[in-house]
């Protein structure tokens, strides 16, 4: 197997400040990013800080900003680098640093708190649920999700604007709305939610989401904008206004 030298610059530091720290490394044919975060760890950075799990592209543990780019090392081939060429990883730029390559991730798990749950029919036990396959496809796609946090670590509305965190679910969670909107046996309208409590009004299309997915999910196309859609068809069709306001008047 051949081998080569290449010039890696890692991110090393905590809460309170770091710097990236230049290391030479030895790359092997075939291998990834992560292989050698791993061989640093082995050699002269044995304290180095980072999340990984199953080095199979599956798990969303190892998200980290490889030349600026948000992605995952252990999809991240060697190989795409030129040999002399500066290979900077450095930690998700949207969430508070830990350690290194450790970012705390909490923000999403306060927002997936924030999404409503599936509600089925009333009555319905769940053993009489039924679908058709086609509504199965519709929303299989937003399943293939591993929450790698890449599409909500590259969101501008967050990345670059903290302040904007409380009022914003971000893409990962705004895809969970839409795919609950598009569930056949899901009762509850969250249109209001999706604008008023989750944010969806901050989104802009601009697809950065959907271009770093590594499960190449349509998040933009498929989820957002038809979202989008159903929120302006529900706020400003005018016989769907009147007739709203005629409803909360006879029902009042």
């Amino acid at each position: 197997m051949s081998s080569h030298w290449h010039h890696f610059r890692v991110w090393r530091g905590d809460a309170d400040g770091g710097e990236l720290v230049d290391y030479p490394v030895e790359v092997n044919e075939g291998e990834v990013v992560l292989d050698i975060i791993h061989r640093l760890q082995q050699t002269e950075a044995q304290d180095l800080a980072v999340r990984w799990n199953c080095k199979a592209g599956k798990c969303g543990s190892c998200s980290a900003e490889i030349n600026g780019r948000p992605r995952l090392m252990c999809m991240t081939r060697m190989s795409t680098f030129a040999d002399d060429e500066v290979v900077t990883v450095t930690p998700l730029r949207t969430f508070p640093v830990i350690r290194d390559l450790v970012t705390d991730v909490g923000f999403n798990y306060v927002k997936a708190r924030e999404v409503p749950s599936f509600e089925p029919p009333p009555g319905l036990a769940p053993g009489e649920y039924r679908m058709q396959q086609v509504d199965v496809e519709r929303s299989q796609e937003f399943r293939k999700c591993i929450e790698c946090y890449l599409c909500q670590n590259t969101c501008h509305v967050v990345r670059d604007h903290e302040e904007n965190k409380p009022a914003f679910a971000g893409p990962r969670y705004l895809m969970r709305v839409a795919e609950l909107e598009m569930h056949p046996l899901d009762v509850a309208d969250r249109r209001s939610d999706v604008q008023d409590d989750l944010g969806l009004g901050y989104c802009n299309i601009t697809k950065c989401c959907t271009e770093v997915c590594p499960e190449h999910i349509k998040i933009t196309d498929n989820a957002l904008i038809p979202m989008k859609e159903r929120v302006v068809d529900r706020r400003f069709d005018p016989l769907v206004w009147l007739g709203d306001k005629i409803f909360r008047r006879t029902g009042s």
